[in-house]
């Protein structure tokens, strides 16, 4: 028994240290050129970020588990929502910007209720995972033009600057000298998530199989916080800093990354259906926990403890009424 959870373990492992080292490599080589902070959060870090995600979606789908695959999507912004935001709120209130809450909380609302109509009505083909990959396009030059106008690079951003460290109010410094290794440091953190994802696929099949639960169950739960692990740790560490500002655009932005970007690039390179299971429970699951965020940090434009204890207690009650 033990033998099948060590690839799984194995691949969390790679996956969070490669997306880390793509992230940095990334990040590094971009400043070195000279490009903008606000550019690279909201492109190489937040795409960076989400990788983990990414290619183990892309590679159950690839694989034949649409569960997994769709799981790993839905049960990461459950997660992120309840069990993230919740930790992050029980440690330090989360403080919520006006902007972030009218903007960017409203945006994750729609795409959720986008993709569980989605999914309840079309398969997850390849014109809907090209049109939802647009939508992120647009989404994230909206809010580069927007924040050219002000001084908000909103959620998307705030997820960036979280797990980057990047400091959008100063400069990158150009220097295109020594581009090679960071160069090098991405494409190695690169490889180290793709292993990582076969690993974590594998592992989490073989443990559907031994213990007789779905693979759509796995995808949901062990996958889904597995790959959210940057985020809740990032998250925790905002907290614990007394950021509570860049939790929420954190949480927020990931869950919009997670269902326009992941959602749609598996649907672009792996097109299936999404599990029923998924379709009748856990996505409308999503619409409303995300719905209680927005609610939640309307009132009072900060979301407190009690608050926090609530949506970590629904995330226990959640992974009860999935586990049989």
């Amino acid at each position: 028994m033990i033998e099948t959870w060590i690839p799984l373990l194995v691949g969390l492992v790679l996956l969070v240290a490669g997306g880390e080292l793509l992230v940095r490599g990334a990040v590094q080589a971009a400043e070195r050129i000279g490009i903008s902070p606000l550019v690279i959060g909201l492109t190489l870090v937040g795409f960076g970020t989400s990788m983990p995600e990414l290619v183990t979606s892309v590679q159950a789908g690839l694989g034949g588990f649409p569960g997994i695959a769709f799981g790993n999507v839905v049960g990461s912004n459950i997660a992120n929502i309840l069990l993230i935001a919740g930790i992050s709120a029980l440690i330090c209130p989360i403080v919520v910007a006006r902007s972030a809450l009218r903007r960017d909380a409203v945006v994750m609302l729609l795409v959720a209720v986008a993709f569980a109509g989605l999914a309840l009505l079309v398969p997850m083909g390849r014109v809907v995972g090209a049109g939802l990959i647009a939508l992120l396009i647009g989404y994230i030059w909206f809010v580069i033009h927007q924040e050219r106008a002000a001084s908000d690079g909103g959620a998307i951003h705030d997820k960036a600057a979280a797990l980057a460290g990047i400091d959008p109010g100063i400069a990158p410094p150009h220097d295109r000298d020594g581009l090679m290794m960071p160069l090098l440091i991405a494409l190695v953190g690169l490889v180290l998530v793709v292993v990582g994802g076969s690993f974590l696929v594998n592992g989490a099949v073989a443990i559907a199989r031994n213990l007789g639960v779905s693979e759509t169950v796995i995808g949901l739960t062990i996958v889904a916080v597995g790959t959210s692990m940057p985020e809740l740790v990032t998250s925790v560490i905002a907290a614990l800093k007394r950021q509570g500002d860049m939790a929420f655009g954190n949480i927020v932005g990931s869950n919009i990354y997670n269902i326009l970007g992941i959602g749609g690039t598996t649907a672009l390179i792996a097109p299936s259906h999404v599990p029923q299971e998924i379709v009748r429970f856990d996505a409308p699951v999503m619409v409303a926990v995300s719905l209680a965020l927005v609610l939640f940090a309307a009132t009072g434009l900060r979301i407190g403890r009690r608050e926090g204890a609530i949506l970590v207690a629904g995330y226990v009650a959640y992974g009860w009424l999935l586990w049989p």
